[in-house]
């Protein structure tokens, strides 16, 4: 017979007894008990005192000789491990130096001054050498490497949406042509058996030039990453930085003159803007400064094809802030289905495509992420938990005019009713979307004054009045918050309001903003054009 070798992970029962009186009488629990004990002791305890109807005031008792009776039979288990394993040692049924190489190993993979730094993935390293040379003579080339491929996808896009609108025009015309015969040569069947047709062909229309578009920007994204890394590698190199500094500026302009060439004049529409400076805090007060912008919210994200400087000099801006502690972020209001099917959403994915992201996702990879997450979190959350506190997710663009982060707040048709408070979870959505920009370095955030992107004939001017005040008074409130969240750190609200605003309504929500905020300094009026 082999000698027990005394395994660590070996089960031993025991048991443990429990003595106490009820009453009168004098009893006596006992309960084997599998050691080591694999389950949590506050259930044990709880169905120990359910299964044999313990009285109530022997509660703490017994839980407290429980858990002395587990701790001290652990303790023999560990120490007889502890003597069999010496005994293994010392009668050479174990390896000494396998085992403190054992040891070592363990103790080097568990102490963090003996763990391996981290390798930086493809990602962070890319993000530092654009940050390095967005900041450095290259900035202008790569702009304009980046207008290049813009123009490259626009120029496709054209394609796509003529020939789609070709296609379009034809089937039109064949099915007026049906509907003409119809009851004559032709039934309900047949027609229905041409738009079907019809469907089936702008399927395959539109699927082949999505497939050709997501080609082009993975090829330019590639491209593009591996002609950055190349100019920093060569500038690290080469002992004349000048002269490649001057090669740079050559290709530049030469980059600049080909995406000049051809142009045509673009002039902006008119933006109505007001500036103003605030000072919030209780003892110490922290400079904001507040705009309230008349324009379209999808105008923040465009780029414009043949624009003005004041375009190139948006670019430049949004490209030195992207990885800085200086992001800007948008508010855009979307309903709870995380997709990019209809509506704003679909608007805001056509821009978002115009463009290639040479630094993050897709939007439809970033929502399929988010997605995911959405499960898990349904899920979790509890199931008597009726109001919303204000639900948002967030994508993050580098391809977008003015805009780095894309807070996609979740509200329903009550927003466009005139009876939402202060507790609406549009309205606490907006105060989680300013805590997130504390914490992750997001300084500049525009919101939709009036919680909707477009007018409708129940938005009268008292509506809209009541409307303004409330978010005013809110975002205020939440302002003052913000000196506990990140410090007093200073910040830019932009408040938008939809184009088809009247002028006369934009200078009466410009006249309520310094009375709710207590502007003391003084107003900028700007009118860019």
């Amino acid at each position: 017979m082999k000698k027990n070798k005394g395994k660590a992970n070996s089960t031993a029962e025991k048991e443990f007894v429990f003595e106490f009186r009820a009453g009168k009488h004098n009893c006596v629990l006992k309960v084997p008990l599998q050691f080591p004990v694999q389950e949590n002791i506050r259930d044990l305890h709880g169905r120990l005192m359910l299964l044999h109807k313990i009285p109530c005031y022997i509660e703490n008792e017994l839980k407290t000789s429980l858990s002395n009776f587990m701790e001290r039979q652990t303790t023999v288990d560990y120490d007889r491990e502890a003597e069999l394993a010496l005994q293994r040692l010392t009668t050479g049924d174990v390896d000494v130096n396998q085992l403190t190489n054992a040891w070592a190993r363990s103790y080097v993979e568990t102490t963090l001054e003996h763990a391996r730094p981290e390798e930086p993935s493809w990602d962070e390293d890319f993000a530092d050498v654009y940050h390095e040379l967005i900041h450095s003579p290259a900035s202008d080339t790569l702009l304009n490497l980046e207008h290049n491929y813009f123009v490259s996808i626009s120029e496709l896009i054209s394609e796509r949406d003529m020939e789609i609108k070709k296609l379009q025009e034809r089937q039109a015309a064949e099915m007026d042509k049906v509907m003409h015969q119809l009851g004559n040569t032709l039934s309900d069947h047949d027609v229905n058996a041409v738009a079907s047709q019809h469907f089936d062909a702008q399927q395959v229309l539109e699927n082949k030039w999505a497939s050709e578009l997501k080609q082009v920007t993975d090829i330019q994204k590639h491209e593009y990453q591996q002609w950055v890394i190349s100019l920093h590698q060569d500038l690290q190199k080469s002992n004349n930085s000048s002269q490649i500094n001057e090669e740079i500026k050559v290709q530049s302009s030469q980059l600049s003159e080909l995406a000049d060439s051809g142009a045509r004049i673009f002039e902006e529409q008119p933006q109505l803007e007001e500036s103003f400076t605030i000072h919030l805090g209780a003892q110490l007060k922290t400079m904001h400064n507040l705009r309230l912008v008349r324009a379209d919210v999808l105008d923040l994200c465009k780029h414009r094809r043949h624009g003005s400087g004041g375009e190139k000099l948006r670019r430049l801006q949004t490209a030195l802030s992207l990885y800085s502690s200086s992001l800007c972020g948008l508010v855009l209001l979307v309903d709870n289905r995380v997709n990019s099917y209809s509506g704003i959403k679909r608007e805001f994915a056509t821009v978002a495509k115009e463009c290639t992201d040479f630094h993050f996702p897709c939007l439809e990879a970033q929502l399929d992420e988010v997605q995911q997450v959405e499960l898990y979190a349904r899920a979790q959350r509890s199931s008597k938990q009726k109001e919303q506190s204000g639900e948002f997710y967030i994508s993050r663009h580098s391809n977008l005019s003015e805009v780095h982060v894309v807070f996609h707040l979740c509200v329903d048709d009550n927003v466009r009713s005139g009876n939402i408070t202060a507790r609406d979870p549009a309205i606490m959505g907006l105060r989680n979307i300013l805590k997130v920009c504390c914490t992750h370095d997001v300084t500049t955030v525009t919101v939709p004054l009036l919680l909707v992107h477009d007018m409708s004939e129940e938005m009268t001017i008292p509506w809209c009045l009541k409307r303004a005040e409330l978010v005013f008074k809110c975002v205020k409130g939440f302002m003052m918050e913000m000196a506990s969240w990140d410090g007093g750190i200073s910040r830019t609200v932009q408040f938008l309001v939809p184009k088809s605003i009247s002028e006369e309504m934009f200078y009466q929500l410009s006249n309520m903003l310094p009375q709710i905020f207590r502007v003391s300094s003084t107003l900028t009026l700007t009118s860019k054009h």
